[in-house]
């Protein structure tokens, strides 16, 4: 990866945030044919962590402070570009976002059942049974404070 860039929803520029969204629709709406309200009001108060590559937005992921979904931090909308997925960009991301916390942060996820193992590698333990969110199957995930990587 070229560059990782973490920010507050106003420090994004306008082109930043146009390009979160324009992605961010790309993948969960258009890419796996979901209509749904990407705009739900957690963008504001979230940190928003993109990596670039040549200067291309090419994976992104939304963190979520703790009490707005989940009592603990909670990373979601987590998206790497079709052509760079297979080719560590997704590991790259998890680990970038994984290191913004200390060691003993626990951290949720509702997680798309197809990613659990993805998820597990990086100490991610699946909770409860899968359930639909937007037709697609997820899972809640959690990674207790002391797993490391």
């Amino acid at each position: 990866m070229k560059s990782w860039i973490l920010k507050k929803y106003n420090e994004l520029s306008l082109d930043e945030l146009y390009l979160i969204l324009k992605i961010r629709q790309e993948i969960f709406i258009v890419e796996q044919n979901c209509p749904y309200l990407d705009a739900d009001n957690l963008d504001k108060t979230a940190r928003h962590l993109m990596g670039y590559r040549d200067g291309k937005l090419i994976a992104y992921m939304r963190v979520v402070d703790a009490n707005q979904i989940y009592k603990t931090i909670s990373f979601g909308r987590i998206l790497v570009k079709d052509k760079f997925r297979k080719s560590g960009v997704g590991r790259e991301l998890m680990k970038e976002a994984i290191t913004l916390f200390p060691k003993n942060e626990v951290i949720t996820m509702s997680a798309q059942v197809y990613l659990k193992q993805f998820y597990k590698e990086f100490n991610f333990e699946p909770v409860g049974q899968e359930y639909l969110e937007d037709g697609i199957p997820h899972i809640k995930m959690i990674r207790s404070g002391n797993n490391l990587l």
